[in-house]
Formats: structure tokens, sequence, C-alpha cells
């Protein structure tokens, strides 16, 4: 018998694409995805149940037809599966299912009942425990098809009550449902369990079970089973294979680049524009008629759906696309109007509206033998398609995340028609629900079906429909470039039911006020490939008295705009878009984040609750965080003479993970910071939603009373290590109206490219930001040593001037003062006065990123840029600023495997630190920007204080030895850990900021770097 899956390419896949087998649900089910009714809005509402009912005659119909196996060339019998599917096993007690399954499947991939049975009761024969054992089944099931693997029932599952639960279970996770029924005959069944010790039962029970299995065969089709492959003799069990194979829609190893092209609605001439100005060159046939597009740097399209209805030139679009896709330079996913256009080729009963007449009048001007093309076309086209890895996502009314991948009715609903929420607007169309809002997907998904007046970015989801076939403009969005390509209509060709700008309320019935057409004669563009030919705008004469786009667009009231709150924008209007919403379920509980540097991070609850307690209360604005700097690690632990922490063994830590070249940098002693510097008020409004131009009422959000206030610094933030603001609101303005000032100076916004930057800097004095730490800690410790040392030497200089023997705690006492003072000395080295602004010092050491002020538009990273390279930028930046606010940080390079430049690295660090000279250490690094070692990527930076230093860490007598040989006993796994999980975690963050990606991606990292601050680690280090 032939492959249940011997089905001919889908019709929107080019053939190189497609591979050697795939799943046709997404395609044959696809024709009768809706059953018309009289209402086209109750058709789209109802579209779900509708899809459901015809999807189940027909898989009935191909069940029937497809069960049984393919048959190869050496004898043996090919059941082929997808590779996401629930397999049903079906047999009597006997048949052979546990050991087809253990042969065929992994272990894990198999779900037994009598296992089941055995881990609730201990006995895998105790039918007592069959209703818990397959609750458990039920259960493991279900979480194995939520992640999209492979699932295997081992059961008898010879009744349709027992089988039910498992239909309905891959139906919940939009899985098909496969049934590989063992239909062995009874004497070998009986001849297996009379061998069997734990198969008591007599042969009634077998009897009774095949009696059910007989009765249950010709039925499976009508239980929901999409494919039903039965053996019926040992020899065919044995010689059965299963192979795996792809669904039409998985084509995540194309990888692009791809050109996704939003709804065409049969505007060829705008189509052509728009494919000339992505750089496809176009072909045409003897007639002169396009029917081809190829892009010389091998980029592909990508057609969201609706190429057909409500334009010009439909047969035309077709044309093109058909002949793009049969020489793999397309893809095209099927939308609901070519899913409706189908079933009137076909001679289906539907409703004429929306468009369809005028495609049937076109193709009523072509030959038989292309409305035949186009209707295969039409039938074949595939719901949605995934592409790039996983990465990207392609459907014409969008896609969940749960849906991705999936195969059935309900996921072939959702990308055709969206969803819901049961309710018209003002204009009896339907309100659809607006899934893109909740969506937390890692795909980007690319669709249209609804037209906007721009694409908006949505939490990594683009709606490409921009209304071309209403008179706005025909979109394609280049991937992975992100960048969005455009065309004028070049008239409307097609009344809008609903503008495609909303106008403003009507101030009484607060209802949008309907706008009249202008009038005026438009010139659409000139059509290509068919001269003379009679176009159907004839057929719509209303439409030809309709002006240019841009009339039409102008003649409608202005877009209501409400200014931001104090809730920020998305308390603008119901239903607003705003993907910078936070959802405090994206951070709360015990969560993983996934980075690309350094893989799964996992955060505890506990940590979060403090972080949400630090980032609620204290924190600025979340979109103002792109970016929390890692702690920084400390070397192993010295063993020379009177040192803690000595540059030596940092080395040795670098060249042990096989990184040489390496640049060692002086730790200014200051407070770590972040700059994010806009070039200007409306860069930070357009790329961070900031508020009104003079940045008033800027708060943190504890002066804000717990809320986040839109009211921030207008021209962007200045943040410490825990996201809180460094400076008052009148200061840090200052401060960035300075350093924007400097970075233009320094020619850095013209030869970056962009419009606003991201610094990790060092701001001096630490007394600026530590005032009440100094005072409350170090300088009251220094103070009352200061205060009663000296007259305890006293008392015991006098006591040993009369004879009294107290020459060791005198040594002692007076050693102490003498660390008090040096202890003093060292905190007072990084404090000084300031007023505002001035005796400020900020040392930037690393350029992060940047980008432009169009948040559609990606920015880069430039953490991969040499260390050396950050540094020359600080200089110049060091250079521009006339006022001493920027400074330079000195630095030395160093190759861990060479002893002559490790020695004067060595030697550079003792210089430094000594006690005269008042530096805090320095930090080595890896010369190169992301640099791998031998275990992946390398700690960013390891940082080596200095003795003097560390007397205000460990406290003035640390150097002691009866303290120091104490001290040198210090855990560093846990620090070394969290460094390179914050580490990954800011990463992620920045790459996911300059990529554009909606704000709760970025925070969701930024949130787990401060809750990683929580962690119980030594915070000396």
């Amino acid at each position: 018998m032939t492959s249940p899956f011997s089905e001919p390419t889908p019709t929107g896949t080019p053939a190189s694409a497609a591979g050697a087998g795939g799943d046709p649900t997404a395609r044959s089910a696809g024709a009768g995805a809706a059953t018309e009714t009289k209402n086209e809005t109750k058709n789209e509402t109802n579209t779900e149940t509708n899809t459901e009912t015809n999807t189940e005659a027909k898989t009935e119909t191909e069940a029937k037809t497809r069960a049984g196996t393919g048959t190869e060339a050496d004898g043996s019998n090919v059941i082929t599966i997808p590779e996401v599917c629930l397999v049903v096993l079906v047999g009597v007690s006997g048949s052979g299912k546990s050991t087809f399954a253990r042969a065929r499947f992994r272990a894990t991939q198999v779900l037994s009942s009598d296992f089941c049975r055995g881990l609730v009761a201990d006995d895998e024969n105790d039918q007592s425990a069959s209703g818990d054992a397959f609750d458990v089944l039920h259960y493991v099931a279900g979480k194995r098809l939520a992640a999209g693997r492979l699932t295997v029932v081992d059961a008898t599952n010879v009744q349709q009550r027992a089988r039910q639960p498992l239909v309905e279970l891959a139906r919940e996770h939009n899985v098909l449902p496969v049934a590989i029924v063992l239909d062995l005959p009874e004497r070998v069944c009986l001849e297996r369990n009379a061998v069997r010790p734990d198969r008591d039962f007599g042969p009634a029970v077998i009897r009774r079970q095949r009696a059910d299995l007989r009765r249950s065969i010709r039925g499976l089709a009508r239980e929901g089973f999409r494919y039903v492959h039965v053996l019926r003799s040992e020899a065919e069990v044995a010689a059965a294979t299963i192979t795996h194979t792809k669904l039409f829609s998985d084509l995540r190893h194309e990888t692009g680049p791809f050109d996704v092209i939003g709804d065409v609605h049969g505007c060829l001439a705008e189509l052509e524009a728009l494919l000339a100005e992505l750089g496809y060159e176009p072909r045409r046939d003897q007639e002169g008629r396009l029917v081809g597009a190829r892009h010389p740097a091998g980029r592909r399209a990508v057609f969201v759906g609706d190429l057909v209805d409500r334009g010009p030139d439909t047969p035309g679009v077709l044309r093109l696309a058909m002949g793009m896709v049969a020489e793999g330079t397309a893809f095209v996913v099927r939308g609901n109007h070519e899913n409706k256009l189908a079933r009137a080729l076909h001679g289906k009963k539907v409703t004429i509206s929306h468009g369809l007449a005028e495609s049937l009048a076109q193709l009523e001007g072509e030959g038989a033998e292309f409305r035949a093309q186009a209707a295969r076309f039409c039938d074949g086209l595939v719901a949605h398609y995934v592409l790039d890895g996983g990465r990207l996502v392609v459907a014409h009314a969008g896609l969940k995340e749960a849906y991705h991948g999936r195969a059935s009715a309900r996921v072939r609903s959702f990308a055709l028609y969206g969803d819901t929420t049961g309710e018209t607007d003002v204009y009896g169309l339907p309100v659809r629900y607006p899934w893109a809002n909740e969506y937390r997907g890692a795909a980007t998904v690319l669709y249209g079906h609804t037209p906007v007046p721009e694409p908006e970015w949505v939490n990594n989801t683009l709606c490409l429909d921009t209304g071309c076939v209403f008179g706005g403009r025909l979109t394609a969005l280049r991937y992975p470039e992100r960048e969005l390509v455009s065309v004028p209509a070049g008239r409307v060709y097609f009344e809008p039911a609903r503008p495609l700008a909303e106008p403003t309320p009507d101030p009484v019935t607060g209802q949008p006020a309907r706008v009249p057409r202008p009038s005026g004669a438009g010139t659409p563009p000139a059509r290509t490939g068919t001269p003379g030919a009679a176009g159907p705008d004839a057929a719509r004469p209303a439409v030809e008295d309709v002006a240019s786009a841009e009339a039409l667009l102008a003649s409608l009231a202005p877009v209501a705009v409400l200014p931001p709150t104090d809730d920020g924008p998305a308390a603008a209007r119901p239903g607003y878009r705003d993907g910078e919403l936070l959802d405090i379920t994206d951070v709360l509980g015990r969560r993983v984040v996934e980075t690309r540097h350094g893989g799964r991070v996992q955060i505890q609850a506990e940590n979060a609750l403090a972080a949400l307690e630090v980032m609620s209360r204290f924190a600025v604005d979340p979109r103002w965080l792109v970016y929390l700097p890692p702690t920084m690690s400390p070397p192993p632990t010295s063993t020379l003479p009177g040192y803690l922490e000595h540059p030596v063994e940092a080395f040795e830590t670098y060249l042990a993970d096989g990184v040489e070249d390496l640049l060692c940098e002086e730790k200014h002693m200051g407070s770590r910071a972040v700059a994010v510097v806009c070039r200007d008020a409306g860069v930070a409004a357009a790329r961070f939603g900031a508020g009104g131009a003079t940045g008033g009422g800027y708060t943190s959000a504890a002066e804000a009373g717990g809320r986040h206030s839109a009211g921030y610094p207008a021209t962007g933030a200045v943040v410490t290590r825990t996201g809180r603001p460094f400076f008052s609101p009148e200061l840090t303005e200052e401060l960035l109206s300075r350093l924007r000032a400097t970075i233009e100076a320094a020619g850095l916004w013209a030869e970056l490219g962009a419009d606003w930057l991201v610094l990790d800097a060092e701001i001096m004095p630490w007394s600026a930001k530590a005032t009440e730490l100094l005072s409350r800690q170090y300088a009251a410790a220094g103070a009352a040593a200061r205060g009663a040392l000296p007259a305890a030497v006293s008392a015991l200089t006098a006591a040993a001037g009369r004879g009294i023997d107290v020459s060791d705690l005198l040594a002692k006492t007076q050693d102490r003062f003498d660390n008090a003072l040096a202890y003093t000395r060292a905190y007072r080295r990084y404090c000084w006065p300031v007023d505002g602004l001035e005796g400020v010092r900020i040392a930037p050491f690393m350029v992060l990123g940047g980008g432009p002020a169009a948040r559609s538009m990606a920015g880069t990273t430039y953490a991969d840029r040499p260390h050396a390279w950050h540094l020359a930028v600080a200089d110049r930046l060091a250079a521009a600023d006339d006022r001493g606010l920027v400074v330079t940080t000195r630095r030395i390079p160093a190759r861990a495997g060479d002893p002559a430049s490790v020695a004067e690295a060595v030697s550079w660090w003792e210089e430094l630190t000594a006690e005269g000279a008042g530096g805090e250490g320095m930090v080595v690094k890896p010369a190169a920007g992301l640099a791998r070692g031998r275990r992946g990527l390398a700690q960013p930076g390891i940082k080596v204080r200095g003795r003097e230093y560390l007397r205000i860490i460990y406290g003035p007598d640390y150097l002691r030895p009866e303290h120091l040989d104490r001290l040198r006993s210090r855990a560093l796994g846990r620090k070394r850990s969290l460094a390179f999980r914050e580490y990954a975690l800011g990463l992620e963050a920045l790459e996911r900021a300059v990529a554009g990606e909606p704000g709760w991606r970025v925070h969701e990292c930024v949130f787990a770097v401060l809750a990683l601050e929580s962690e119980p680690v030594d915070p000396r280090l």
C-alpha cells in the first residue's frame, strides 16, 4: 500500500524547500477551512467551529483510504509519522505492542499503562489502579505534547472510550493523532499470553478484546485519528519500520534572507514596484506578462497571503506568485481570500462578496487551463510557515506561540482568520482579539489580514498589511535586517469598510466619525504585461471617482493621540498595542532565561521577589533599563605573604582557560554607572517613549508613589548597578547634556550612525553616591578607632614607664592605631567635595551599544569590539570635553604566557596601589571583547584590588597574620558563577534592546540580573 504521506509538494513552497515528505494536513484540510455563511462577519467569527466540522469529515475519508503501510523494495513496511504527533498503539493483550514500541521508539517516548499502574500501585497488573494510572499517563502525555515531543501510548486501547481522551489530548495540543493497530490472529495472542506468568487471565478476555478491536478498526477515522496503520500478521509487524517526516509548515532549514510582503489583493503594479525596490529582477513571458522575479543576492520573497480579490489584476498577481514559487524564489502562505477563491473555483457554494466578484470576473478573461492552475495553487497553500530555525513564523492572520509548527483545524483557523472577541465595531466588522499584546514567543511573527496605517512592532510581531488595495501602501520587511520597504498605492481600488486611520471620535457620541470619500480622479500606476487588456475597474464605478491614496488619507480627521499619563502610554485608550507594558507574570516565580552567550540562567522565586521590591520602589522607569552591569569576581586567593589578592593569580586563571592576550585597566574608585544618552528629546521620545522635552517630573518609582512615571529625563538616564537614579533630576539632565555635547564634539554620533548610546562607566568620587555608607560605616569606625586607641597607647606607655610589662599589648595596640590611620587614609582618598557637577568625574570604559531613533530599525552592540577600541573612544571623549568631566582610564597590555609581560603588569599594579598612590587596583580583561576559552565564554574581567584598598573591605587589621590566614579561606566559586551569569544576562538584554525587541523581553534579562544580586554570596568579594 502507498505511504499515507506520499503527497505532492504544497503549491506555496518551492520544490527545493519541501523536502522528501511532509504532513499534508495544512493544505488538504485547508480548502475547507471555513464554511460559508450568509453573513461574512459571522463567518469569520465562527470559523473555528466550521473548520473543525469540515476537517472531521475530510479526515475520515483520508484515514480510510490511506490506512496501512508503504512497502519498500527490500520488503520492509514503512510507517511514516510526523516528527511531533501522538501515536496510539491499539491491540489486544499479547499482540506485541510493548515489544513493537521498544524496538522502534526511544524509551522516553513511550508511555505504558502497565508502567503507570506500577507507579501508583507497585503492581503493573493491578487493574483496580487503572483509573489513577491513566490519569498519570494522560498528564505526562500532555506535558510532552505541550513541549512538542513525540509521544507513544502503549495500552490495549481497543475500546472507543479509552481512545477518545487521547484524541482530545492531541487536539488540545494541536498535534495529529496516529493509530498503529496490531491486528494479529487470536491464536498468536493466546500463545504469547500462555507463556507469561503475569498474564493468568483466560481466553475469554482475549476474545472480548479482539471483538472490541474488530468493531473499532473501521471507526478509528471517525473518532478523529488522522492516520491509521494496520498490521495484520507477525511478518508485517516484524518488517515494519518507522520513519519521521516534517510538517509542510516546517521550513526551519530555510534560513533566508527573506523579504516578507504584506497583503497584495490583486495590486500587480504596486507589487512589481515593490519587488523592484527590493532589488528583484523581473522575468516576462513572450506576451510581456510578468511571470517571475529573482533577486541577484539569492533573497527570497514570502507572501503573507491574500494575493487575490478586490484589486485590479488578480490573475497577474497569481501568475507572478506561481512563477516565483515554481522557480524557487518565493513562498506563499494561504490567506482567507485564497481559501474562499479556491472553493469558488471548485464550484462550491460561497458568498460572492469582499472582492471575490472582481477576481472571478478577471479570471473569466483567462483560459480554462490557467483557472485550473490557479485553483490548484490556492488549494495547495499551507496555512503558516516556520522558518530560520524556528526564529521566523509567517501566517496570514498571525499565530500565537502555542500554534507554531502545529497541525490542527484550530491552528489553520487562527492562521487564516485570527481570533475575535465576539463583538462587532461601529462599521459592523468583527473586533479582533489583540493576541499580539499577549505574545511572549522568541520567534518573530509576521502577518497581515487586518490593514493598519503603519506597521507597528508589538511583542516581536508585525502586521504588514498597510491597505494597498484601499489606497494605502504595499509593505515588505527585509528579514533578518528588520528593514521596512514600501511603495504607495496608485489609487484606491476598493472602498474600505473601515478607514485605514481611525478618525477622531465624535465629541457627542464618542464613536468614530464616518468620513466621506473625496471626489476627483486619480491616476493608477501603469499596468504591465497585458497591454490593452480591460481591467475590472469598470465593475466598481463608485471607486473611479476616488482620488489618490494621499488625498484619501489627507481627508481623514487627525488620528487621536493621547499624551502619556502617569501610568504610561498603555493607558491611552482601550486596546492600545504597547509592547512595552510589563506583566508581573513575566518575572515572578522560578524562571529560566535563555541567553545566547551563556545558555540557560535560572532565577529562583525568592530572588525574583527581592528584585521586584527594588524595581518597583526604587528603580527608574524600566524602559531606560536596557542593561545592568555584572558583578566582578576577584582572582583566586594569593598565597604570597602579606597579600590576599595579587595579579599573578588573575593571569594564571586566564592562561588556564586558554586566553593569553589581556588588557589591564585602572580600576577607578567610584560607583558603577550606566548612562543612556539620546541625541535629543525627540530621539528619547521615539525610541524610549520619554515624556516632555524638559524632563519635568522626573521621579524614581518610590518618589512616584510606587508607580513608574512617564516624566523621567527626556534625553536619557544615568543609573546605578541596581537600576536606581544616580543623581537628582536636574543634575541628571545637566550631566546628559554635557555628555551629549562631548559625544557630538568627538564625532561619535556620525561615526557610529547612532541616535542613542549606552555607556558603561565609573562615576567619581565614591562619596558622590556612597555618602551614607561612608558616614555610617567607614567614617564611624575610623573615628572611633582614632578616638579610643591613642588614649590606650598613652595609658600603656605610661604603664610601661612604671615597669609593668605590657610590651606585647602596647605593640599590638600601637599597630591597631597605625592600621586605623591607614584605614582612614584609604577611604578618604576616594572622597572629595562636589557642588552639582563641579568635582564630579566620569570615566567611560565601554560603549555598550546604540542605534537609530526608530524602534523598527535595529541598532548595534559593541560588546564584541576589543577593549582597546572602547578605551580609545573614551580617550576621544575625554579630549573633547573641555570642562574636566570626562576622564581617561589608564591601561597596559599583557600576555598571560609571557613572564616578562606579566612582571611588567604586576609592577604597574604595585605602583598603582602603593600607599601613597591611592589606586584601588586594576581589572584584568581579555583583550578581545567577547573572548572564548577552553570552557566557553571567558570571564569578562577579574578585579585585583590593592592591599591598602582592601582595608576598607575587610577592616583595618585584616593584614595581621591571624586574620589574613583566616580570610584566605574564601569561597570564590559562587562569585565567579554569579559574575558569569550576570554577564550573560547583561549581554542578552543589550542585544535584545538594540534589536528593537519589546520592552518585556529586555526587562526579563535586566530583572534577572537584579534578582541574582540576592544570591547568598560574600559581599566582600
